[in-house]
Order: structure tokens, then C-alpha cells, then sequence
């Protein structure tokens, strides 16, 4: 169902897509709207004629809003993890991780209500006073993907809501059953009706007439690079403002100094868990000449070692892809990558045997002998895919590692200061980690990447209120 104006409601031409468990599609996880035009100006509507009071309450109450919110959500954190494993794939443990970090998200939000928010600025009239405060930008629309259904709505929402806008959301079509639990939370805790609205549907529908509506005063987006840069457009031409995340190609450089047993468990953590489906997610991994050798067998033995299954049970570390076109995706780069020549050294072929028979599986797949220039080094596959490329010297790993369109996390393992400095102050990335995993960013620090895998903005931690609000500069005599 879709949730607008405080009620849950049918799209307004009854339509409706069945979502189904990529680990076993003769499991339906639940009934999404296929919703309409119309229905986005209903949730927009309703946004537009609450914001006003909800910007005037103060950031205590909204506060407190969201502190009912959390503790709602965590009180359902089981119900909410295991659906979200049944929609998306992801393994039960990653998924009660997913959720409890929303938990955590609303929390940290919640504590804003009370943090200052501008600043007293001197004025050359010392009968003057001057000050900066924050204005909302109003109705914010929020479109999110489906590889974290529940961690990057809330990402989205909950800055949003704490500085005085409201939302209309369009989550993924493919996650929209885990997404509508958790504005049930919202639901649940009783914000006043319009604040928070969901419709789902098709993103050419909704999610285009969510950035061509005039009313809605900013977009947030996270997903495909191509989606993006159409929303971007849209909004830049209409003077709307926008936030983009998009793809990422992410390095990992091992130096011949690196710890091995630490780079090779952060490079299958940072690459394949979460089946490879993160926008930070390991893909090609650098490492000196001097210990590949010996980095490439630890890694394919850990790999080899890995079981793929159905997230739901304890024994499988990996999921299966979130859905059908996914998995064609990863198949079609294995492929390009063999074709380029590329040497296949482990897994590459998806899984039909009884257990995976009715899900979208794919082995955890390693190719040597990649070259920069290849498929599989320059373009966003979204899976459990790995590429190892070998380097004599670290300089030649960082101008590899940087020899991509996108710039949105990096890691290296070294030991040494001056490669640990070099890395950092050069590497062309947005998020940066030293001896750690490429993957993930904790939730009070700004995220977000450079080159052409963000608008250049940051979501999360303080860094959001300049998204989401406008500076307001007050003179009074």
C-alpha cells in the first residue's frame, strides 16, 4: 500500500506487482503499488500543506518524534530484517545489521533537534546584531535503491524530518514491501498527517514526476549513475536543488609491505558481502608484484571456502542477487571479462543445483590478468566480482586507482607512514580507508564521492543539514 497524507491507500488505478524472494521465487514477500501520476501529486499535496507546521514545531519536538520512531523500529527489529532478507536477499545477520544501524540513524537525528544551527556573525554596526539561521527547504523528495531498503531511507529521512521538511519517498520497486514496514514505524509513532509519504511504482513514473513537481523543493537520490544525471537535469532546470549517489568502481591497493591476512578478509568482506551489491563495494584490487603471489592464494582459498544459499539460514555467508536483471548483469561482466581476456580463477557460473535451483545465484567470482582498460575495470557491476590487477611499484597502484570515472571510496593496506600519506592526500575519492574495507561509512560521518559518483554534496552525520536546509543571514539594528 501506499502511505499518504497519514493513511494507508491503493494506488488510484488499482495496479499492483507481486515481489518475490530472490532466494526462492516461490516465496511471495508481499503486494507493491504500481502507482500513478496522480497519486505523487496526492503525496505531494499533502507534504506541501503540512510543512508549515511541522517546521514551526521545535527541534526538540521533532526530536522526539523521531526517538518514538527508533525505539518503534527496534522493537520490530526481527520482523523488519527478515522481510528484508526475503525482498532483497541479503543474509539475515547483514539485514539485523542494516536495521539496528536505522535504529542507531534515527537516534543521532533525533539528537539534532537540540544542536545549534547558525551562527552569531559580528557586524561593523555595533548597534547590530547579526546571525545565521536555517531555513527548510520544504518538501523534499526521496528516491531510494534497493540494495539497503532499510539504512538509506532512513539516511534520507530522518535529516530531512529533523530540520523541518517533510517527504514523499519512492523506494525501489524491489524493496518497496521492507521500505512500507518501516514507514509504518513512522506511521506508528504518529507524526501529523502529510509529514512522511510513500508511493511506489515504476522510477520512469513516479520518480520523474517526483523531480518534475513543482512543489517538491529538493530531490535526493541514491542509484545508477544514468538515473541520476536525468534527475539532476530535470531538477537543475526547474531550480530545484538535488543530491546525487551514485555508482562507484572502488580500489583496494595491497603494497608488498601490506598485512595479507588483514587485506585478503577486507577485500572478500568489502567485495562480496552483501552478495557485491553496495555502491562502496571492492571491485578491482591492486596489489605489488612482490606479494600477489601469495595474496592471491590466501584469497582464493578464504573465497573457496565461502557458502552461497538462501540468507535466511545461518550456514550461508553469501545471498543471491536482489533480482532477476541483476543477476544477467553479473553473468553478462563474467563473460566480457573472459572475452577481454581476463583469467578466470575462481567461481563465474551461477548456481541451479536443488538448493539454488529458484533463486538468482552466482559463485563469489575472481579474475587475474585484468588490465584498467578493461569492462570489468571501468564499469559498476554490482555483484561478487573481483579483479585482480598486478603492479610493480605503489605509484604505478595509485595512478591505476584513480584511472576511473568515479571516485567514491578507496582503501590501501600498507604499514608504511609515507604510502599511508601519499594514498591519502592522492587518492581521488570521497571516502578513504587505511588498513579497513572499502565498504561502508559509519553513520555520523559525511558520505558521499567525487568525480561522477556524487553531485559533489554529503549525506549523513552533520554534513546533511546543508543539503537539507538553506542559510538564512538575519541583520537587525
Amino acid at each position: 500500500m501506499n502511505y499518504v497524507n497519514g493513511r494507508w491507500k491503493s494506488s488510484s488505478n488499482g495496479e499492483t506487482k507481486t515481489n518475490l524472494n530472490p532466494a526462492d521465487t516461490n516465496d511471495v514477500v508481499g503486494v507493491v503499488q504500481k502507482s500513478t501520476l496522480e497519486d505523487v501529486d496526492e503525496a505531494v499535496a499533502a507534504a506541501k500543506e503540512a510543512k508549515t507546521a511541522w517546521r514551526k514545531l521545535s527541534g526538540d519536538a521533532r526530536g522526539k518524534y523521531l526517538y518514538k520512531v527508533a525505539n518503534i523500529l527496534e522493537s520490530r527489529l526481527d520482523e523488519v530484517a527478515e522481510t528484508l532478507t526475503r525482498e532483497m536477499g541479503k543474509t539475515l545477520p547483514e539485514a539485523k545489521g542494516e536495521t539496528a544501524r536505522g535504529v542507531a540513524i534515527l537516534r543521532y537525528y533525533a539528537g539534532e533537534g537540540l544542536r545549534e544551527v547558525g551562527n552569531v556573525i559580528p557586524s561593523t554596526d555595533n548597534q547590530a546584531l547579526q546571525y545565521t539561521n536555517r531555513t527548510p527547504l520544504g518538501v523534499v523528495g526521496v528516491i531510494t535503491p534497493w540494495n539497503f531498503p532499510v539504512a538509506i531511507p532512513i539516511w534520507k529521512m530522518a535529516p530531512a524530518l529533523i530540520y523541518g521538511n517533510t517527504v514523499v519517498i519512492k523506494p525501489a520497486t524491489e524493496a518497496s514491501v521492507t521500505c512500507a514496514k518501516v514507514i509504518d514505524c513512522f506511521a506508528e509513532a504518529g507524526l501529523p498527517e502529510g509529514v512522511v509519504n510513500m508511493v511506489s511504482g515504476k522510477g520512469s513514473v513516479i520518480g520523474q514526476r517526483i523531480a518534475e513537481h513543482p512543489d517538491v523543493n529538493g530531490i535526493t537520490f541514491t542509484g545508477s549513475n544514468q538515473t541520476g544525471r536525468h534527475l539532476g537535469q530535470i531538477a537543475l532546470a526547474r531550480g530545484a536543488k538535488y543530491q546525487l549517489e551514485m555508482g562507484g568502481k572502488n580500489p583496494v591497493i595491497v603494497a608488498d609491505d601490506a598485512d595479507l591476512d588483514l587485506a585478503v578478509q577486507a577485500t572478500i568482506s568489502g567485495g562480496l558481502s552483501s552478495t557485491g551489491q553496495k555502491c562502496t563495494a571492492t571491485s578491482r584490487v591492486i596489489v605489488q608484484s612482490a606479494v600477489y603471489d601469495a595474496f592471491k592464494a590466501k584469497l582464493i582459498n578464504k573465497i573457496e571456502e565461502l557458502n552461497v544459499g538462501n540468507g535466511l539460514s545461518s550456514e550461508n555467508w553469501m545471498g543471491p542477487c536482489a533480482n532477476e536483471s541483476q543477476l544477467e548483469k553479473v553473468l553478462y561482466y563474467i563473460e566480457k571479462g573472459k572475452e577481454e581476456g581476463a583469467t578466470l580463477l575462481t567461481g563465474g557460473n551461477r548456481l541451479t543445483d536443488d538448493e539454488h535451483k529458484d533463486g538468482y545465484f552466482v559463485e563469489p567470482t575472481v579474475f587475474e590478468n585484468v588490465t584498467n582498460d578493461m569492462a570489468i575495470s571501468q564499469e559498476e557491476i554490482f555483484g561478487p566480482v573481483l579483479g585482480l590487477i598486478k603492479v610493480d611499484t605503489f605509484e604505478e597502484a595509485m595512478k591505476l586507482a584513480n584511472d576511473t570515472e568515479f571516485g567514491l571510496s578507496a582503501a590501501v593496506f600498507t604499514e608504511n607512514i609515507r604510502k599511508m600519506l601519499a594514498f591519502i592526500d592522492d587518492i581521488e575519492a570521497g571516502l578513504v580507508r587505511v588498513n579497513y574495507e572499502t565498504a561502508g561509512v559509519e553513520l555520523q560521518a559525511p558520505f558521499g564521492g567525487m568525480k561522477n559518483s556524487s553531485s559533489h554534496s554529503r549525506e549523513q552525520g552533520r554534513a546533511a543539514i546543508e543539503f537539507f536546509t538553506s542559510i538564512k543571514t538575519v541583520f537587525i539594528k
